[in-house]
């Protein structure tokens, strides 16, 4: 009897060996490890390709000596235009130097530009830092209901970046919508360029119309970090806005009519009172294309 007891406790102990092997592999890759998620996006308004790279929600993380295995991961995918969707830092940590480092790196790479997220608005307020003219300093163009006209690969883009909902215009009528904000989209849309905005919140795109109801073609966006701890074929565990198991929490999200795309990335970091788990730090690559059929019917 005394025997089995022992043997008992054994298989106890093993199991919860295992158990907490698991949690710390699980934790260690999604904490230092990274992966490249490549996207593909077909338009007829360009006739080359541009090859967008998406960074996101760094969270002052670091990924090597001066974040050089993100560099090195971010420089192999050769990109025309670097986008950074905000909070690259921590709201309640006074350091800003890792992001601005790391613009710094990434500005010798490509153009770096930049849209706030809420811990860069709450970051401003908690220590009084002007962010948008750190990450300025540091070589990134930081778009706050801003845009540029620009050419990639001689093709005319219009790349604009907002920190807010972007509540279509129907929601003013409950006071729900920023006139602010939808002054900026509407301005913003005003245009036969092909439009980008980084926007920090995803929320409204995926779940008030934002996508059918705004006349933009790419959205790239973060802030939900996959769902923080994503369980084997349940997904993300929470995600703010959006609450527990919402579904999914990654990848390209379309319009009903196909014409307005959002690509939503797990981002890189996350904050350190609950830790990312089964979710690797995220770069994101998306090949703008021109549409071959569109191609093929003017030929």
């Amino acid at each position: 009897m005394k025997e089995l007891r022992h043997q008992k406790l054994f298989i106890f102990i093993l199991i919860l060996l295992f158990i907490s092997a698991s949690f710390a592999w699980c934790y260690c890759r999604s904490k230092y490890s990274l992966t490249n998620t490549s996207y593909m996006i077909d338009t007829d308004k360009i006739r080359e390709p541009i090859r967008i790279l998406q960074l996101t929600d760094l969270h002052n993380s670091t990924f090597g000596e001066k974040n050089q295995k993100l560099m090195e991961l971010s420089a192999a995918q050769s990109p025309d235009l670097i986008f950074l969707t905000g909070d690259l830092l921590n709201s309640e940590d006074p350091r800003t130097e890792i992001a601005t480092e790391l613009i710094a790196d990434l500005r010798d790479i490509a153009p770096v530009y930049i849209s706030l997220g809420n811990h860069e608005i709450e970051h401003h307020e908690n220590f009084g830092t002007d962010i948008i003219s750190l990450y300025e300093a540091a070589g990134g163009i930081v778009l706050e209901k801003q845009y540029e006209d620009i050419t990639v690969n001689g093709q005319q883009i219009r790349v604009g970046g907002i920190y807010g909902y972007c509540l279509p215009e129907k929601y003013l009528k409950t006071k729900e919508a920023d006139p602010e904000e939808c002054a900026f989209l509407n301005d913003f849309q005003n245009t036969e360029r092909y439009t980008m905005l980084l926007c920090h919140m995803p929320v409204c795109w995926m779940i008030n119309e934002g996508l059918d109801e705004w006349n933009v073609d790419s959205i790239f966006s973060g802030h939900v970090h996959g769902g923080q701890v994503i369980l084997p074929r349940i997904g993300g565990v929470y995600a703010p806005d959006l609450g527990y198991f919402p579904g999914k929490l990654e990848g390209l999200f379309e319009s009903e009519d196909g014409s307005s795309t959002m690509v939503l990335s797990r981002g890189l970091g996350s904050i350190e009172s609950i830790p990312r788990l089964n979710n690797i730090p995220e770069v994101v690559t998306v090949d703008l294309v021109p549409d071959s059929s569109h191609l093929s019917g003017n030929s």
